[in-house]
């Protein structure tokens, strides 16, 4: 019989609880960058703050509260490289020093309070998150707020768009004075993006939390039957594939089948296998990428074009301001000054990578880059005996997503996406660059769990 649990574990299991609520709260009411929260108005009655977004402020305390509990939980040692470790703070640093050197301080001061955000994530899930059974409390949490995500997606294809659209336009759009453009935008789109800020932004959540979400359903719900779980983790995975779909993310998609290949290679199934499934779900992908955007591509790609317009304005700065950038957040101001007449007006590079450059030199792009880089090689999955952790797995395939979607979105200064991604990257990273090497006849279940739920022991089970 497992033993009470003790001060330490008590509060490690309400750590993990509240950390995964504040986090799946994110995905929830905290989608907009910091750079646009002057535009979010506060909720004033039940209703509002049931479908609204909420102020970025009121996620600041409580993430306060919840460190403040995982402080008591106690801190673990990580398992990682100490440099690892120290570049996310060294990052942060850097954004500091390169914001005393900015052009827009209204700009800078959110976009560094985000980023403080960020780097807590991550020290916590690095430092105070449980590494066994007390974490399931954690994805737990998280899994139930990316389910409300894939829910809203639904409504908002079969109705719910269009019913908010006429909402929007008859008695909320007379009454604003100032609504950005990009917001304007999105109203006007059949696109969904569900809680999130914008379409590629939901496209951005599918690929960081998808794979973990199904792992966890799978391996951890062991009071449900193989095929309940199977059920589960199917439902959500084909909910999640709809939605993105629905999206019209077409980096998401692309990033998504990429991602769906890479999981087929680390199967414990033969290689025969693998080559059929990977050719089939290429196939596949790639067939209803071309039906789907044939009409885009004929229109010549006014967003690739457009992208590429924003990311040679972010080169020119990094020529012009190599040392400190325009500061955090002030890619606007930097792309104005060199924006041609014809080209759409952004806020953000759409690369992650490039606007660390742009908005904080040379160095603020090195370690911000080498942080990302080193988390994912370090974290990076080893089959050993024929045999790798699932959950591991689905964790390091959920950021080389979510950080190869870096390089054409901002997924780093959307909220709801970067605090999830840094705190599930200090998990991964605690994990340090090696894994436990299974036996051979334990390959199977470390990967896929174990073929039944537990039950008490037959003697069949006691005499092997």
């Amino acid at each position: 019989m497992p033993s009470p649990l003790g001060g330490r574990d008590l509060f490690g299991g309400i750590f993990a609880l509240l950390f995964g609520a504040f986090l799946g709260l994110a995905l929830l009411k905290f989608p907009n960058p910091p750079i646009m929260e002057n535009l979010v108005v506060r909720p004033t009655n039940a209703f509002e703050w049931a479908l609204s977004a909420w102020p970025i402020e009121i996620a600041y305390w409580l993430l306060g509260f919840v460190a403040v509990v995982g402080l008591v939980a106690g801190p673990k040692r990580p398992n990682s490289p100490k440099w690892l470790l120290v570049l996310p703070a060294a990052w942060l640093a850097w954004q500091f020093i390169s914001g005393t050197q900015t052009l827009s301080s209204e700009l800078t001061k959110p976009t560094l309070r985000h980023f403080t955000t960020c780097v807590v994530c991550f020290y916590l899930g690095a430092f105070c998150l449980r590494r066994d059974r007390l974490a399931f409390g954690f994805w737990l949490m998280l899994i139930v707020a990316f389910g409300f995500v894939i829910a809203d997606g639904f409504l908002q294809h079969f109705g719910g768009l269009a019913a908010t659209r006429e909402h929007y336009w008859a008695y909320v759009y007379p009454t604003q004075t100032n609504v950005a453009p990009e917001f304007i935008k999105k109203m006007n789109s059949d696109r969904i993006f569900s809680t999130l800020f914008y379409p590629n932004a939901l496209a951005g959540a599918l690929l960081l939390i998808l794979p973990v979400s199904m792992a966890v359903i799978w391996r951890d719900l062991t009071r449900l039957t193989p095929a309940a779980r199977g059920f589960l983790a199917v439902l959500l995975g084909c909910g999640g594939l709809a939605c993105l779909f629905w999206s019209g993310s077409k980096g998401g998609w692309l990033l998504m089948l990429a991602v769906g290949v890479l999981a087929v290679l680390f199967a414990p199934v033969p290689r025969k296998l693998k080559v059929g499934i990977i050719t089939c779900v290429a196939v596949a992908g790639l067939a209803g990428f071309a039906l789907k955007y044939a009409g885009y591509f004929e229109r010549k790609a006014t967003s690739v074009s457009a992208r590429f317009d924003y990311w040679r304005a972010a080169v020119h700065t990094v020529r012009t301001r190599p040392a400190f950038g325009t500061g955090p957040g002030t890619f606007a101001i930097a792309y104005l000054q060199v924006k041609r007449p014809e080209s759409e007006m952004a806020r953000l590079a759409h690369n992650d990578y490039l606007q660390q450059a742009s908005d904080s030199g040379v160095l603020g792009f090195a370690t911000y880059t080498a942080f990302i880089v080193g988390a994912l090689l370090s974290g990076r999955p080893r089959t050993n005996n024929g045999g790798t952790d699932l959950i591991r797995l689905a964790i390091w395939l959920g950021l080389l997503g979510w950080g190869a979607q870096g390089l054409l979105e901002f997924g780093l200064y959307v909220p709801a996406l970067a605090w999830c991604a840094f705190a599930i990257m200090g998990t991964l990273v605690a994990q340090g660059p090696e894994l436990p090497k299974p036996s051979q006849s334990a390959s199977f279940e470390r990967s896929f769990g174990p073929l039944r739920p537990p039950s008490s022991p037959r003697l069949s089970d006691i005499s092997r």
